[in-house]
């Protein structure tokens, strides 16, 4: 009895000092948020050495004595992780293994060009691979989220993705007085909708209008589908000449009737929503109304008032 009690002592004698040296070895020295990557392919070996040249832990032997004797079996992933002060190493080792990474976020507001969400992508350096413009009009703004070392091109996937989905779901609920006849169709007045007006609460009228000139064959007589042939959507910067309004592209709706060929732009929930249920009106124009928002008009007569009280604002505020 006795070889017996000494052995179970000796036993737990062993097991308490490989339970301090483990505890006290591999220390977490962090004393601030960090960001740690670990490369693809990596061991846990290299790992732990990485984790002690910056500095992470006091002693890559102890980090991986501790993940011998108490991390499991499961192998650690690559990726970027957020480490805390709070953290001891066997959490460290536990996200390493969760493969739960740093999420981070790209914001496409609705109406920006595809041009600037190729800008916003390739300004992202923790992407990785080149990608082209995607079309006009295939991205849905929104917010998306992403991981170091992502490729570019499944990010834009992605958005492209969300907007088919979306756009497949809207198509069913679209309303008889829709003047589109397809999704492309769709888009493409959506995102004149888009640009025309920055008020939630106008855009179903805005489409009203807009569907109603469609429905004559009037010139939608839209200046971003002048200026977007020019710019690819960005800013012109300038006042639009007068050639450029008469220019007879396919693009232009103040020198052609219908649609243009194309987006002009990415169009947002709502627009594409307006679009396929436009609010039921009789006007045929619209101009701003001095706060943000439109005064709409059935005549061409009353249009022609109402924008000479713009003009005449616009005087009073030193704009012309």
């Amino acid at each position: 009895m006795k070889k017996l009690g000494c052995l179970v002592a000796l036993v737990l004698a062993a097991l308490a000092a490989i339970a301090l040296l483990a505890s006290n070895l591999g220390s977490t020295t962090l004393e601030k948020d960090t960001a740690f990557i670990v490369p693809s392919g990596s061991s846990l070996t290299s790992v732990a050495q990485k984790l002690e040249e910056e500095g992470v832990i006091s002693s890559a032997d102890g980090f991986l004595l501790r993940a011998k004797l108490f991390g499991g079996n499961a192998p650690i992933q690559a990726g970027e992780f957020e480490l805390t002060p709070a953290m001891d190493q066997g959490e460290i080792l536990a996200a390493f293994q969760s493969g739960d990474v740093i999420r981070r976020f790209v914001t496409i507001p609705e109406g920006l060009p595809s041009i600037m969400v190729h800008e916003k992508l390739m300004a992202q350096d923790v992407l990785t691979g080149e990608v082209p413009v995607p079309a006009e009009g295939s991205v849905l703004p929104d917010t998306y989220d992403f991981e170091r070392g992502e490729a570019r091109s499944a990010v834009v996937k992605r958005m492209q993705d969300a907007m088919s989905k979306f756009l497949a779901d809207a198509w069913k609920k679209r309303g008889k007085n829709t003047v589109v006849k397809t999704p492309e169709e769709a888009i493409i007045l959506a995102s004149i909708v888009e640009k025309e007006t920055a008020q939630a609460d106008e855009r179903r009228m805005v489409a009203g209008v807009l569907s109603n000139r469609v429905r004559i064959g009037m010139a939608l007589g839209a200046d971003a589908t002048t200026i977007y042939p020019i710019t690819k959507g960005k800013p012109l910067g300038r006042r639009i000449r007068v050639s450029e309004l008469r220019d007879r592209n396919p693009y232009n709706t103040r020198a052609i009737a219908g649609l243009p060929i194309g987006p002009i732009t990415n169009p947002g929930r709502e627009s594409i929503e307006a679009v396929l249920n436009p609010a039921d009106t009789d006007a045929l124009y619209y101009v701003a109304d001095g706060t943000g928002g439109h005064v709409f008009s059935k005549t061409l007569e009353e249009h022609n008032a109402n924008a000479a009280k713009w003009r005449q604002l616009r005087r009073e505020r030193g704009e012309m």
